[in-house]
Protein backbone atom coordinates (compact mmCIF):
# COMPACT_ATOMS: atom_id res chain seq x y z
CA UNK A 1 0.00 0.00 0.00
CA UNK A 2 1.37 3.41 -0.76
CA UNK A 3 2.40 6.33 1.18
CA UNK A 4 -0.90 8.09 0.45
CA UNK A 5 -3.25 4.76 0.84
CA UNK A 6 -1.95 4.16 4.23
CA UNK A 7 -2.99 7.30 5.44
CA UNK A 8 -6.67 7.81 7.56
CA UNK A 9 -8.82 10.48 6.30
CA UNK A 10 -11.95 11.43 8.69
CA UNK A 11 -14.19 13.97 6.33
CA UNK A 12 -17.24 15.48 7.92
CA UNK A 13 -20.09 16.35 5.07
CA UNK A 14 -22.63 17.88 7.13
CA UNK A 15 -23.70 18.24 10.79
CA UNK A 16 -20.53 21.21 11.77
CA UNK A 17 -21.85 24.37 12.49
CA UNK A 18 -25.20 23.65 12.27
CA UNK A 19 -28.10 21.32 14.15
CA UNK A 20 -29.19 18.57 11.26
CA UNK A 21 -27.97 17.24 8.12
CA UNK A 22 -25.13 15.00 9.75
CA UNK A 23 -23.33 12.81 7.73
CA UNK A 24 -19.00 11.94 7.73
CA UNK A 25 -17.17 9.66 5.61
CA UNK A 26 -14.44 7.89 6.71
CA UNK A 27 -11.50 6.50 4.46
CA UNK A 28 -8.42 4.67 4.22
CA UNK A 29 -7.61 3.37 1.04
CA UNK A 30 -9.87 2.08 -0.98
CA UNK A 31 -12.88 2.03 1.01
CA UNK A 32 -15.13 4.45 2.72
CA UNK A 33 -17.57 4.13 5.19
CA UNK A 34 -20.32 6.99 5.76
CA UNK A 35 -21.79 7.33 9.24
CA UNK A 36 -25.03 8.39 9.29
CA UNK A 37 -27.31 10.05 6.12
CA UNK A 38 -29.23 13.14 7.77
CA UNK A 39 -30.93 16.07 6.63
CA UNK A 40 -31.60 19.62 7.98
CA UNK A 41 -35.15 21.62 8.07
CA UNK A 42 -35.02 25.22 5.99
CA UNK A 43 -33.93 28.33 8.30
CA UNK A 44 -37.08 31.44 7.61
CA UNK A 45 -34.71 32.97 4.63
CA UNK A 46 -34.61 29.35 2.83
CA UNK A 47 -37.96 30.51 1.27
CA UNK A 48 -40.16 27.93 -0.40
CA UNK A 49 -37.63 25.23 0.62
CA UNK A 50 -38.94 22.14 2.08
CA UNK A 51 -36.05 20.27 3.20
CA UNK A 52 -31.75 20.53 3.04
CA UNK A 53 -29.38 17.72 2.49
CA UNK A 54 -25.34 17.85 3.09
CA UNK A 55 -23.55 18.20 -0.79
CA UNK A 56 -22.64 14.06 -1.39
CA UNK A 57 -20.36 15.00 -4.94
CA UNK A 58 -17.58 13.62 -2.72
CA UNK A 59 -19.35 10.23 -2.50
CA UNK A 60 -20.59 10.32 -5.97
CA UNK A 61 -17.06 11.03 -7.65
CA UNK A 62 -16.13 7.83 -5.33
CA UNK A 63 -19.00 6.01 -5.25
CA UNK A 64 -17.37 2.65 -5.86
CA UNK A 65 -15.17 3.21 -2.84
CA UNK A 66 -17.89 3.64 -0.46
CA UNK A 67 -18.87 0.24 1.01
CA UNK A 68 -21.57 1.13 3.35
CA UNK A 69 -23.34 3.18 5.11
CA UNK A 70 -23.64 3.02 8.80
CA UNK A 71 -26.35 4.88 10.77
CA UNK A 72 -26.19 5.51 14.53
CA UNK A 73 -30.12 6.03 15.02
CA UNK A 74 -33.40 6.48 13.66
CA UNK A 75 -33.92 10.55 13.81
CA UNK A 76 -34.64 12.67 11.19
CA UNK A 77 -31.24 14.46 10.99
CA UNK A 78 -29.52 11.09 11.12
CA UNK A 79 -31.55 8.78 8.49
CA UNK A 80 -33.69 11.42 7.05
CA UNK A 81 -31.51 11.83 3.85
CA UNK A 82 -30.97 8.18 2.92
CA UNK A 83 -33.57 8.29 0.10
CA UNK A 84 -31.61 10.92 -1.59
CA UNK A 85 -28.33 9.42 -1.44
CA UNK A 86 -28.64 6.10 -2.19
CA UNK A 87 -30.24 7.12 -5.76
CA UNK A 88 -27.04 8.46 -6.06
CA UNK A 89 -24.82 5.88 -4.32
CA UNK A 90 -26.31 2.83 -3.63
CA UNK A 91 -23.92 0.98 -0.70
CA UNK A 92 -24.98 -1.64 1.83
CA UNK A 93 -26.93 0.38 5.24
CA UNK A 94 -26.52 -0.85 8.74
CA UNK A 95 -28.29 0.11 11.65
CA UNK A 96 -30.06 -1.36 14.58
CA UNK A 97 -33.27 -2.67 14.06
CA UNK A 98 -35.36 0.35 14.87
CA UNK A 99 -33.65 2.39 12.88
CA UNK A 100 -33.28 -0.18 9.92
CA UNK A 101 -37.13 -0.21 10.02
CA UNK A 102 -37.38 3.95 10.03
CA UNK A 103 -35.49 3.72 7.21
CA UNK A 104 -36.64 1.22 5.36
CA UNK A 105 -40.37 3.04 5.62
CA UNK A 106 -38.38 5.77 4.15
CA UNK A 107 -36.98 4.14 1.30
CA UNK A 108 -41.11 2.96 0.53
CA UNK A 109 -42.02 6.58 0.63
CA UNK A 110 -39.46 6.93 -2.45
CA UNK A 111 -40.04 3.65 -4.38
CA UNK A 112 -36.55 2.65 -3.34
CA UNK A 113 -36.68 -1.07 -3.39
CA UNK A 114 -33.04 -2.07 -4.41
CA UNK A 115 -31.79 -0.72 -1.21
CA UNK A 116 -29.72 -3.69 0.86
CA UNK A 117 -30.76 -2.98 4.73
CA UNK A 118 -28.40 -4.97 7.26
CA UNK A 119 -29.92 -5.67 10.64
CA UNK A 120 -27.10 -5.22 13.61
CA UNK A 121 -27.18 -5.31 17.59
CA UNK A 122 -24.81 -4.01 20.16
CA UNK A 123 -21.49 -5.57 19.89
CA UNK A 124 -21.94 -6.94 16.68
CA UNK A 125 -18.53 -6.92 14.31
CA UNK A 126 -18.79 -6.25 10.24
CA UNK A 127 -15.70 -6.84 8.18
CA UNK A 128 -15.20 -4.32 5.48
CA UNK A 129 -11.61 -5.56 4.37
CA UNK A 130 -9.31 -2.75 5.61
CA UNK A 131 -12.05 -2.05 8.53
CA UNK A 132 -13.86 -3.79 10.72
CA UNK A 133 -16.64 -1.90 12.48
CA UNK A 134 -18.16 -2.56 15.85
CA UNK A 135 -21.58 -1.52 17.03
CA UNK A 136 -21.93 -0.04 20.76
CA UNK A 137 -25.27 0.71 22.57
CA UNK A 138 -25.44 3.67 24.04
CA UNK A 139 -28.54 5.93 25.26
CA UNK A 140 -30.16 8.64 23.70
CA UNK A 141 -33.71 9.66 23.09
CA UNK A 142 -35.01 7.15 20.46
CA UNK A 143 -34.15 3.29 21.61
CA UNK A 144 -31.52 1.26 19.75
CA UNK A 145 -28.95 3.98 19.27
CA UNK A 146 -25.09 2.82 18.50
CA UNK A 147 -21.89 4.23 19.26
CA UNK A 148 -19.57 3.14 16.09
CA UNK A 149 -16.13 1.67 16.36
CA UNK A 150 -14.00 1.28 13.32
CA UNK A 151 -11.13 -0.38 13.67
CA UNK A 152 -8.28 0.97 10.99
CA UNK A 153 -4.40 -0.36 10.80
CA UNK A 154 -3.50 2.62 12.27
CA UNK A 155 -5.80 2.77 15.31
CA UNK A 156 -9.65 2.89 16.03
CA UNK A 157 -12.10 5.96 15.24
CA UNK A 158 -14.94 6.04 17.84
CA UNK A 159 -18.31 8.33 16.85
CA UNK A 160 -20.55 8.48 19.61
CA UNK A 161 -23.47 9.08 17.68
CA UNK A 162 -26.13 11.20 19.47
CA UNK A 163 -25.75 9.98 23.16
CA UNK A 164 -26.41 10.63 27.01
CA UNK A 165 -25.67 8.86 30.03
CA UNK A 166 -29.29 8.05 31.21
CA UNK A 167 -28.93 5.94 34.25
CA UNK A 168 -32.16 4.87 33.90
CA UNK A 169 -33.47 4.86 30.43
CA UNK A 170 -37.15 4.13 29.91
CA UNK A 171 -36.38 0.77 28.18
CA UNK A 172 -33.86 -0.43 30.80
CA UNK A 173 -31.07 -0.49 28.02
CA UNK A 174 -27.85 1.34 29.38
CA UNK A 175 -24.75 2.70 27.94
CA UNK A 176 -22.83 -0.28 27.71
CA UNK A 177 -19.89 1.36 29.34
CA UNK A 178 -17.82 -2.55 29.38
CA UNK A 179 -17.53 -2.07 25.67
CA UNK A 180 -16.53 0.98 25.86
CA UNK A 181 -13.57 0.41 28.33
CA UNK A 182 -12.69 -2.40 26.28
CA UNK A 183 -11.89 -0.25 23.48
CA UNK A 184 -10.53 2.34 25.50
CA UNK A 185 -7.63 -0.22 26.79
CA UNK A 186 -7.29 -0.94 23.41
CA UNK A 187 -6.51 2.63 22.88
CA UNK A 188 -8.80 4.79 21.09
CA UNK A 189 -6.29 7.38 17.63
CA UNK A 190 -9.71 9.76 16.81
CA UNK A 191 -13.12 10.49 19.03
CA UNK A 192 -15.78 12.30 17.11
CA UNK A 193 -18.47 12.92 20.03
CA UNK A 194 -21.97 14.74 20.26
CA UNK A 195 -21.72 18.61 20.99
CA UNK A 196 -25.70 19.79 20.89
CA UNK A 197 -25.45 20.10 24.83
CA UNK A 198 -22.13 20.93 25.33
CA UNK A 199 -23.00 24.60 26.70
CA UNK A 200 -25.54 22.79 29.23
CA UNK A 201 -23.51 22.32 32.79
CA UNK A 202 -24.26 19.24 34.61
CA UNK A 203 -26.09 16.27 33.97
CA UNK A 204 -28.63 15.51 31.47
CA UNK A 205 -31.56 14.38 33.47
CA UNK A 206 -33.14 10.90 33.07
CA UNK A 207 -35.91 10.22 30.67
CA UNK A 208 -37.95 9.17 33.78
CA UNK A 209 -38.81 12.31 35.00
CA UNK A 210 -40.73 12.83 31.74
CA UNK A 211 -43.06 10.43 32.99
CA UNK A 212 -43.37 11.23 36.54
CA UNK A 213 -44.05 14.88 35.04
CA UNK A 214 -47.23 13.41 32.78
CA UNK A 215 -48.31 10.89 35.88
CA UNK A 216 -48.91 14.37 37.84
CA UNK A 217 -50.68 16.01 35.06
CA UNK A 218 -52.48 13.66 34.03
CA UNK A 219 -53.99 13.24 37.34
CA UNK A 220 -54.57 17.08 37.03
CA UNK A 221 -56.54 17.65 33.89
CA UNK A 222 -60.60 16.94 34.06
CA UNK A 223 -60.68 17.33 30.29
CA UNK A 224 -58.71 15.99 27.04
CA UNK A 225 -55.60 15.90 26.73
CA UNK A 226 -52.92 16.53 23.24
CA UNK A 227 -49.29 15.59 23.62
CA UNK A 228 -47.20 16.72 20.60
CA UNK A 229 -43.72 15.91 20.62
CA UNK A 230 -41.15 14.42 17.55
CA UNK A 231 -42.38 12.02 15.84
CA UNK A 232 -39.43 10.09 16.55
CA UNK A 233 -39.04 10.03 19.93
CA UNK A 234 -40.02 6.82 21.28
CA UNK A 235 -39.91 6.07 24.69
CA UNK A 236 -42.23 9.83 24.92
CA UNK A 237 -44.86 8.37 23.26
CA UNK A 238 -44.50 4.91 25.16
CA UNK A 239 -44.72 6.95 28.37
CA UNK A 240 -47.46 8.69 27.14
CA UNK A 241 -49.32 5.67 26.59
CA UNK A 242 -48.51 3.94 29.68
CA UNK A 243 -49.63 7.25 31.79
CA UNK A 244 -52.89 7.43 29.78
CA UNK A 245 -53.93 3.32 30.63
CA UNK A 246 -53.17 4.36 34.29
CA UNK A 247 -55.88 7.01 33.87
CA UNK A 248 -58.06 4.78 31.87
CA UNK A 249 -57.86 7.54 28.93
CA UNK A 250 -57.94 6.08 25.06
CA UNK A 251 -55.02 6.95 22.64
CA UNK A 252 -54.88 8.53 19.07
CA UNK A 253 -52.39 9.35 16.87
CA UNK A 254 -52.29 12.32 14.76
CA UNK A 255 -50.09 13.25 12.20
CA UNK A 256 -48.66 11.31 9.16
CA UNK A 257 -45.13 11.00 10.58
CA UNK A 258 -46.35 10.08 13.40
CA UNK A 259 -48.29 7.59 12.59
CA UNK A 260 -46.07 5.70 10.33
CA UNK A 261 -43.40 5.85 13.45
CA UNK A 262 -46.13 4.50 15.94
CA UNK A 263 -46.59 1.91 13.68
CA UNK A 264 -42.93 0.74 12.75
CA UNK A 265 -42.28 1.08 16.56
CA UNK A 266 -45.36 -0.58 17.16
CA UNK A 267 -44.46 -3.60 14.74
CA UNK A 268 -41.32 -4.09 16.14
CA UNK A 269 -41.84 -4.48 19.38
CA UNK A 270 -40.17 -1.06 20.58
CA UNK A 271 -43.56 0.59 21.79
CA UNK A 272 -46.19 -1.53 24.40
CA UNK A 273 -49.45 -0.47 23.14
CA UNK A 274 -52.34 -2.51 25.69
CA UNK A 275 -55.28 -3.97 23.75
CA UNK A 276 -57.97 -1.30 23.15
CA UNK A 277 -56.43 1.57 24.11
CA UNK A 278 -55.49 3.05 20.42
CA UNK A 279 -58.42 4.27 18.54
CA UNK A 280 -58.49 6.23 15.01
CA UNK A 281 -58.24 9.79 15.38
CA UNK A 282 -61.91 10.17 13.19
CA UNK A 283 -63.46 8.25 15.61
CA UNK A 284 -62.46 10.67 18.76
CA UNK A 285 -65.74 12.27 18.72
CA UNK A 286 -67.52 8.82 20.11
CA UNK A 287 -65.69 9.25 23.77
CA UNK A 288 -65.72 11.96 26.09
CA UNK A 289 -63.04 14.27 26.30
CA UNK A 290 -61.73 12.84 30.07
CA UNK A 291 -61.23 9.87 27.91
CA UNK A 292 -59.11 10.91 25.47
CA UNK A 293 -55.03 11.63 25.10
CA UNK A 294 -54.19 12.55 21.45
CA UNK A 295 -50.41 12.47 20.71
CA UNK A 296 -49.58 14.41 17.44
CA UNK A 297 -46.70 16.20 15.58
CA UNK A 298 -46.07 19.77 15.68
CA UNK A 299 -43.82 20.37 18.34
CA UNK A 300 -41.74 23.15 16.75
CA UNK A 301 -44.84 24.65 15.73
CA UNK A 302 -43.96 23.46 11.50
CA UNK A 303 -47.33 25.40 9.49
CA UNK A 304 -48.76 22.36 7.98
CA UNK A 305 -48.25 19.93 11.22
CA UNK A 306 -51.28 18.68 12.99
CA UNK A 307 -50.76 20.69 16.07
CA UNK A 308 -50.54 23.93 14.37
CA UNK A 309 -53.80 22.89 11.85
CA UNK A 310 -55.93 22.72 15.21
CA UNK A 311 -54.55 25.37 16.61
CA UNK A 312 -55.79 27.46 13.43
CA UNK A 313 -58.81 25.46 13.87
CA UNK A 314 -58.19 23.37 10.54
CA UNK A 315 -57.90 19.95 11.25
CA UNK A 316 -59.92 17.75 9.97
CA UNK A 317 -61.10 15.69 13.77
CA UNK A 318 -59.79 17.61 16.07
CA UNK A 319 -61.33 21.01 17.27
CA UNK A 320 -59.64 22.76 20.03
CA UNK A 321 -62.24 23.43 22.55
CA UNK A 322 -61.89 24.99 26.26
CA UNK A 323 -60.71 22.43 28.96
CA UNK A 324 -58.21 21.14 26.65
CA UNK A 325 -54.55 20.65 28.11
CA UNK A 326 -51.84 20.74 25.22
CA UNK A 327 -48.69 19.75 26.24
CA UNK A 328 -45.53 20.53 23.93
CA UNK A 329 -43.03 17.92 25.00
CA UNK A 330 -40.28 19.19 23.16
CA UNK A 331 -37.50 22.28 23.29
CA UNK A 332 -37.56 24.38 20.21
CA UNK A 333 -35.23 23.65 17.71
CA UNK A 334 -32.86 26.80 17.28
CA UNK A 335 -34.55 29.21 14.83
CA UNK A 336 -37.96 27.71 15.24
CA UNK A 337 -38.25 29.44 18.50
CA UNK A 338 -41.13 31.96 16.63
CA UNK A 339 -42.95 29.55 15.45
CA UNK A 340 -43.54 27.56 18.50
CA UNK A 341 -44.78 30.57 20.34
CA UNK A 342 -46.99 31.10 17.59
CA UNK A 343 -48.55 28.48 17.96
CA UNK A 344 -48.89 28.29 21.83
CA UNK A 345 -50.56 31.78 21.44
CA UNK A 346 -53.44 30.43 18.98
CA UNK A 347 -53.79 27.48 21.36
CA UNK A 348 -54.75 29.65 24.09
CA UNK A 349 -56.83 31.56 21.76
CA UNK A 350 -59.20 28.81 21.01
CA UNK A 351 -59.41 28.45 24.69
CA UNK A 352 -56.57 25.72 25.86
CA UNK A 353 -54.70 25.20 28.93
CA UNK A 354 -50.85 25.22 27.46
CA UNK A 355 -47.73 23.40 28.86
CA UNK A 356 -44.56 24.21 27.20
CA UNK A 357 -40.60 24.38 27.19
CA UNK A 358 -39.11 22.93 30.76
CA UNK A 359 -42.10 23.84 32.41
CA UNK A 360 -43.01 21.49 35.19
CA UNK A 361 -40.30 18.71 33.40
CA UNK A 362 -42.35 18.18 29.76
CA UNK A 363 -39.49 17.80 28.31
CA UNK A 364 -35.91 16.55 28.96
CA UNK A 365 -32.72 16.69 26.29
CA UNK A 366 -32.16 13.30 24.62
CA UNK A 367 -28.30 14.34 24.65
CA UNK A 368 -24.64 14.57 27.12
CA UNK A 369 -24.62 17.95 29.04
CA UNK A 370 -21.11 19.04 30.38
CA UNK A 371 -20.48 16.32 32.75
CA UNK A 372 -20.91 13.66 31.14
CA UNK A 373 -19.09 14.43 28.05
CA UNK A 374 -16.28 14.74 30.19
CA UNK A 375 -17.35 11.16 31.82
CA UNK A 376 -16.77 10.17 28.57
CA UNK A 377 -14.03 11.78 27.33
CA UNK A 378 -12.27 10.64 31.02
CA UNK A 379 -13.22 7.03 29.94
CA UNK A 380 -11.98 6.78 26.03
CA UNK A 381 -9.03 9.08 26.59
CA UNK A 382 -8.44 9.20 22.92
CA UNK A 383 -5.52 10.66 21.07
CA UNK A 384 -7.19 13.21 18.71
CA UNK A 385 -10.64 14.37 19.54
CA UNK A 386 -13.25 16.04 17.33
CA UNK A 387 -16.32 17.56 18.71
CA UNK A 388 -19.24 16.84 16.07
CA UNK A 389 -23.24 17.32 15.86
CA UNK A 390 -23.73 21.32 16.12
CA UNK A 391 -23.40 24.73 15.90
CA UNK A 392 -19.92 26.22 16.04
CA UNK A 393 -19.93 27.49 19.56
CA UNK A 394 -21.23 24.27 20.59
CA UNK A 395 -17.88 22.34 19.08
CA UNK A 396 -15.95 25.46 20.61
CA UNK A 397 -16.91 24.97 24.06
CA UNK A 398 -16.56 21.11 23.79
CA UNK A 399 -13.09 21.53 22.49
CA UNK A 400 -12.33 23.30 25.69
CA UNK A 401 -13.71 21.10 27.92
CA UNK A 402 -11.57 18.27 26.28
CA UNK A 403 -8.55 20.64 26.67
CA UNK A 404 -9.50 21.42 30.57
CA UNK A 405 -9.29 17.16 30.82
CA UNK A 406 -5.85 17.53 29.82
CA UNK A 407 -6.19 17.12 26.06
CA UNK A 408 -3.75 19.17 23.97
CA UNK A 409 -5.22 22.12 21.84
CA UNK A 410 -2.96 20.56 19.28
CA UNK A 411 -4.64 17.16 19.02
CA UNK A 412 -7.93 18.74 19.44
CA UNK A 413 -10.00 19.73 15.84
CA UNK A 414 -12.06 21.57 15.38
CA UNK A 415 -13.45 21.23 11.96
CA UNK A 416 -15.97 22.41 8.76
CA UNK A 417 -18.08 20.77 6.76
CA UNK A 418 -15.79 19.57 3.93
CA UNK A 419 -12.62 19.74 5.58
CA UNK A 420 -10.45 16.14 5.72
CA UNK A 421 -8.43 15.30 8.90
CA UNK A 422 -5.37 13.15 7.62
CA UNK A 423 -4.25 10.85 10.27
CA UNK A 424 -0.87 9.00 9.87
CA UNK A 425 1.71 6.93 12.07
CA UNK A 426 3.24 10.25 13.15
CA UNK A 427 0.76 13.13 13.32
CA UNK A 428 -2.72 14.18 12.36
CA UNK A 429 -3.29 17.49 10.17
CA UNK A 430 -6.24 19.57 8.62
CA UNK A 431 -5.29 18.47 4.67
CA UNK A 432 -7.39 19.98 2.44
CA UNK A 433 -11.49 20.38 1.67
CA UNK A 434 -13.80 18.45 -0.80
CA UNK A 435 -17.24 19.64 -1.75
CA UNK A 436 -19.57 20.26 0.74
CA UNK A 437 -22.60 22.09 1.79
CA UNK A 438 -26.49 22.42 1.48
CA UNK A 439 -28.65 21.02 -1.43
CA UNK A 440 -32.17 22.48 -0.87
CA UNK A 441 -35.08 20.19 -1.44
CA UNK A 442 -38.03 22.10 -3.32
CA UNK A 443 -41.36 19.70 -3.89
CA UNK A 444 -39.94 16.93 -6.85
CA UNK A 445 -36.61 19.24 -7.04
CA UNK A 446 -33.37 17.88 -5.69
CA UNK A 447 -30.26 21.12 -5.43
CA UNK A 448 -32.40 22.97 -8.63
CA UNK A 449 -32.93 25.54 -6.41
CA UNK A 450 -29.84 27.59 -5.89
CA UNK A 451 -28.78 31.18 -4.44
CA UNK A 452 -30.04 32.71 -7.37
CA UNK A 453 -33.83 31.60 -7.19
CA UNK A 454 -33.44 31.96 -3.72
CA UNK A 455 -32.46 35.96 -4.12
CA UNK A 456 -35.40 36.45 -6.56
CA UNK A 457 -37.72 34.77 -3.46
CA UNK A 458 -36.46 36.99 -1.23
CA UNK A 459 -36.93 40.01 -3.66
CA UNK A 460 -40.55 39.11 -4.39
CA UNK A 461 -41.43 38.76 -0.92
CA UNK A 462 -39.92 41.74 -0.09
CA UNK A 463 -40.92 44.40 -2.96
CA UNK A 464 -43.27 42.18 -5.13
CA UNK A 465 -42.81 42.31 -8.92
CA UNK A 466 -43.98 44.66 -11.74
CA UNK A 467 -44.84 42.84 -15.31
CA UNK A 468 -44.22 45.05 -18.22
CA UNK A 469 -46.35 43.57 -21.52
CA UNK A 470 -46.27 45.37 -24.66
CA UNK A 471 -46.42 44.95 -28.87
CA UNK A 472 -44.60 45.66 -31.06
CA UNK A 473 -44.37 45.59 -34.98
CA UNK A 474 -40.97 45.02 -35.53
CA UNK A 475 -41.47 45.52 -39.20
CA UNK A 476 -41.76 49.72 -38.50
CA UNK A 477 -40.22 49.39 -35.17
CA UNK A 478 -43.52 50.81 -33.68
CA UNK A 479 -45.75 50.35 -30.60
CA UNK A 480 -48.82 48.47 -31.53
CA UNK A 481 -50.39 47.77 -28.07
CA UNK A 482 -49.78 49.01 -24.55
CA UNK A 483 -47.01 49.47 -22.39
CA UNK A 484 -49.32 47.68 -19.67
CA UNK A 485 -48.15 46.82 -16.04
CA UNK A 486 -49.52 44.07 -13.65
CA UNK A 487 -48.39 44.78 -10.55
CA UNK A 488 -48.23 41.84 -7.80
CA UNK A 489 -46.91 42.88 -3.82
CA UNK A 490 -45.81 46.01 -4.81
CA UNK A 491 -48.76 48.21 -4.92
CA UNK A 492 -52.58 48.12 -4.78
CA UNK A 493 -53.16 49.05 -8.58
CA UNK A 494 -56.85 50.71 -7.96
CA UNK A 495 -55.21 52.90 -4.43
CA UNK A 496 -52.14 53.99 -7.05
CA UNK A 497 -53.44 54.83 -10.28
CA UNK A 498 -51.24 57.85 -10.54
CA UNK A 499 -48.15 56.07 -9.85
CA UNK A 500 -48.62 53.33 -12.34
CA UNK A 501 -49.97 56.07 -15.45
CA UNK A 502 -46.38 57.62 -14.89
CA UNK A 503 -44.71 54.19 -14.56
CA UNK A 504 -46.39 53.25 -17.91
CA UNK A 505 -45.21 57.06 -19.37
CA UNK A 506 -41.48 55.93 -18.59
CA UNK A 507 -41.87 52.42 -19.84
CA UNK A 508 -43.06 54.84 -23.35
CA UNK A 509 -40.08 56.74 -22.78
CA UNK A 510 -37.62 54.13 -22.27
CA UNK A 511 -39.21 52.30 -25.73
CA UNK A 512 -38.97 55.68 -27.95
CA UNK A 513 -35.30 55.98 -26.82
CA UNK A 514 -34.74 52.81 -27.85
CA UNK A 515 -36.88 52.97 -31.22
CA UNK A 516 -35.31 56.31 -32.37
CA UNK A 517 -31.34 54.46 -32.01
CA UNK A 518 -32.70 51.78 -33.73
CA UNK A 519 -32.48 48.98 -31.35
CA UNK A 520 -33.92 46.10 -32.67
CA UNK A 521 -32.51 43.41 -29.93
CA UNK A 522 -35.19 42.13 -27.25
CA UNK A 523 -32.79 41.72 -24.73
CA UNK A 524 -31.40 45.29 -24.92
CA UNK A 525 -34.78 46.87 -24.97
CA UNK A 526 -35.63 44.89 -21.47
CA UNK A 527 -32.74 46.51 -20.29
CA UNK A 528 -33.57 49.71 -21.05
CA UNK A 529 -37.31 49.54 -19.73
CA UNK A 530 -35.99 47.54 -16.78
CA UNK A 531 -33.66 50.41 -15.74
CA UNK A 532 -35.40 53.33 -16.27
CA UNK A 533 -38.90 52.03 -14.86
CA UNK A 534 -36.48 50.52 -11.77
CA UNK A 535 -35.02 54.15 -11.37
CA UNK A 536 -38.45 55.60 -11.22
CA UNK A 537 -40.18 53.82 -9.00
CA UNK A 538 -37.81 53.76 -6.24
CA UNK A 539 -37.38 57.80 -6.85
CA UNK A 540 -41.35 57.16 -5.83
CA UNK A 541 -41.40 54.32 -3.58
CA UNK A 542 -37.89 53.64 -2.16
CA UNK A 543 -38.90 50.12 -3.45
CA UNK A 544 -37.22 47.69 -5.72
CA UNK A 545 -40.09 45.32 -7.38
CA UNK A 546 -38.44 42.87 -9.54
CA UNK A 547 -39.15 44.09 -13.37
CA UNK A 548 -40.35 41.19 -16.20
CA UNK A 549 -40.37 43.15 -19.09
CA UNK A 550 -42.68 40.76 -21.86
CA UNK A 551 -42.43 42.15 -25.74
CA UNK A 552 -44.23 40.62 -28.04
CA UNK A 553 -43.53 41.15 -32.10
CA UNK A 554 -46.24 41.19 -34.32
Amino acid sequence: MSGLDSRLQIIPLGGLGEVGKNMAAIRYGDTILVIDAGLMFPEDELLGIDIVLPDITYLIENKDKVKGVLLTHGHEDHVGGLPYMLKEVNAPVYGSRLTIGIAANKLREHDIDYASLQVVKPRDSIDFGDMQVEFIRVCHSIPDCLAIAIHTPLGIILHTGDFKLDQTPVDGETVDFRKLAEIAEKGVLVMLSDSTNAERPGFTMSEKVVGNTFDSLFGQCDGRIIVTTFASNVHRIQQVIRTAEKFNRKVAVSGRSMVNNVQVSSELGYIDIPPGILVDIEDISQYPPEQMVIVTTGSQGEPMSALTRMATADHRWVVIEPGDTVIISATPIPGNEKLVARTVDLLYRQGAEVIYEKRMGVHVSGHASQEELKILINLIKPKYFMPVHGEYRHLMTHAKLAESLGLPRSSIFVMENGQVLEVDKEKAQVSGKVASGKILVDGLGVGDVGNIVLRDRRQLAQDGIIIVVVTIDKEIIEIVAGPDLVSRGFVYVRESEELMEDAREKVREALEVCMKKGLTEWAMIKAQVREKLSRHLYEKTGRKPMILPIIMEI
